[in-house]
């Protein structure tokens, strides 16, 4: 609460320091050198909005537009947020908050040419609390200046910086592809006459739920453990007690509910699945802070997260030995883990990744700039000591990332560090974790020979995780952002989980034949075309770069580096 009250009475005196009664932009101002500065009035622009009628004044930049455009523009332009002053306030003055806003100020000037970072915060506050809610126009509105100037030449060069990795990334894909399909065509399995592994297995299960609570850390730790039921197989092909043991991690405003389907799943395989929230930066955590009763989640979740993982395998070996529904059922020799996101990470620490704090303090140099939305939150890690953190768990034997985020936090001196099979998963259309940047490179800096490289076509960041209940809704994500219906994705993840987890945790080589690139291409519905890659050096990787890069300037490896203010 004193950290809420903090923020919102900053925001209240940057409102009282910052805007004046009364002033409003009244025009936009386009600088663009060498054919000067361009203005357009708000009411041109607020009148579309309400009319749909083009003025004068907005008739030489609409003649420009297509009409698809224009349309999306009055579609933006009419669009309500429905924000509070409060959530505002929170955000804006969190660390990533503040990030965010001093790189719009850098675009949307103030009258004397400064940037923009107060005045668009005070007037994000203002039109939030407004009768008219936070639209674009009330946005406008209220900043607290006649004119707002945009750096026109900063717009361009980051738009055409935006287009040409987007172009990159699709041509790393799209070879990447082509080579996954090159090595399937020379397999002979005919997989249709083998087990469907997206199909449920042979096991029942049952839900068990544990409130645990790490005194020491002050951290209660809900979980499900999903328990197979012995003796309900009918084949000797599936384990008995004691059963292997997987581990999920949800990533950032989620919560145990997010892997549901993945967690019954490997349960109907005879696995044991432990599904925990992490108190710090869970849905629940977002709730409060958007509610104003709590902080931001803040860089000790770099630690805690494994941590957490590490107390509830403590515990559970202790309840192995007090709890009659636990004792002899779970196999403590062979325990698996997958996170997604922000779990992706928190797994990777578990198998022997260490922050990396020279990658950090390179990436994070306030002077450099970057389309990876992740670090962002990767930064915040500089805000830990720089210390050798000892976050590495021997029993867990195997991992699944997700989504991960790593490039910076970890980077090639923290993965190269792992020494047990990964399974990396990448969305071509993640925009928070992009997948050349935390996935695709990263996986050559892996050195276990027991590594896998799962591509989606057409997947976001959200592609993996279940549908969102009202409890668990915490951040609505636009439906452009979603993707194509996730079902597919699902039943990959599915199937792939299990032939990783009996290969590599249970050492069945007869599931070894689903990892193969021949396996993807089977299974895949467009279009969120699956492919797999077991090998992909630096070298090939560079060569890949580099040539989807000939024609540019820019150099021959992507160098994911954000700005700070």
């Amino acid at each position: 609460m004193k950290k809420f009250l903090r923020y919102l009475g900053l925001g209240l005196l940057s409102t009282f320091l910052t805007a004046t009664p009364g002033l409003g932009a009244e025009r936009i101002s386009f600088f663009y050198p060498p054919f000067g500065e361009f203005s357009l009035s708000v009411d041109s622009l607020e009148t579309f909005a309400k009319e749909g009628k083009i003025d004068q004044d907005f008739s030489f930049y609409a003649s420009r537009a297509t009409p698809q455009q224009l349309a999306q523009l009055r579609d933006l332009l009419q669009q309500r947020f429905n924000v509070t002053p409060t959530l505002v306030s929170q955000v804006t003055y969190s660390p990533i908050g503040e990030q965010l806003v001093q790189q719009l100020g850098k675009l949307l000037l103030t009258e004397s040419r400064k940037n923009g970072f107060y005045a668009i915060r005070a007037s994000l506050i203002l039109s939030a609390a407004d009768q008219k809610g936070l639209t674009v126009v009330n946005l406008l509105r209220k900043f607290p200046s006649n004119t707002i100037r945009v750096n026109f030449t900063e717009g361009l060069r980051l738009v055409d910086d935006l287009s040409q990795l987007i172009k990159k990334k699709d041509e790393v894909f799209a070879s990447l592809q082509k080579e996954a399909i090159a090595e399937a065509a020379n397999s002979t399995i005919d997989f249709s006459k083998q087990p469907d592994l997206r199909s449920p297995g042979k096991y029942r299960w049952q839900k068990k739920t544990l409130d645990l609570n790490d005194i020491s850390r002050s951290r209660r730790l809900p979980v499900d453990i999903y328990l197979p039921e012995a003796g309900s197989q009918s084949t000797k092909d599936v384990p008995s007690p004691p059963f292997p043991l997987i581990v999920i991690s949800h990533g950032l405003a989620s919560d145990r509910s997010t892997f549901v389907y993945l967690a019954e799943h490997l349960a109907s395989y005879g696995f044991a699945v432990a599904v925990l929230e992490h108190p710090g930066s869970n849905a629940e955590r977002f709730q409060q802070y958007f509610a104003g009763l709590a902080g931001p989640p803040d860089a000790a979740e770099f630690i805690n997260r494994p941590l957490d993982i590490k107390y509830l395998l403590n515990e559970l070996q202790r309840l192995d030995k007090s709890d009659p529904t636990l004792q002899g059922k779970l196999n403590f020799q062979q325990i698996g883990a997958i996170g997604h996101s922000f779990g992706g990470y928190t797994v990777l620490t578990l198998a022997g990744a260490k922050i990396n704090f020279q990658q950090l303090r390179q990436d994070c140099n306030p002077n450099n700039s970057s389309f990876n939305l992740s670090l962002f939150l990767q930064c915040q890690a500089t805000e830990l000591p720089a210390t050798n953190y000892e976050l590495k768990d021997d029993r867990i034997k195997v991992i699944m990332a997700i989504n991960p985020i790593d490039s910076s936090i970890l980077g090639e001196g923290g993965l190269s560090e792992i020494k047990i099979p990964v399974m990396l998963v990448a969305g071509s259309q993640d925009i928070f974790a992009p997948p050349v940047f935390e996935q695709i490179r990263p996986f050559t800096w892996l050195s276990d020979p027991n590594k896998y490289l799962a591509l989606i076509e057409n997947a976001t960041h959200f592609s993996a995780i279940a549908e969102p209940t009202s409890q668990n809704d915490v951040l609505p994500v636009p439906p452009a952002l979603l993707g194509p219906d996730r079902a597919a994705v699902y039943s990959y993840l599915k199937a792939l989980s299990v032939a990783f987890m009996e290969t590599h945790l249970l050492n069945r080589p007869e599931y070894r034949s689903y990892l193969q690139p021949s396996y993807a291409t089977f299974i895949s519905k467009e279009p969120l075309h699956l492919s797999i890659l077991q090998s992909l050096s630096a070298d090939q990787f560079n060569q890949i770069w580099s040539g989807s890069t000939a024609q540019s300037a820019k150099p021959s490896k992507p160098q994911p580096t954000p700005t700070h203010p």
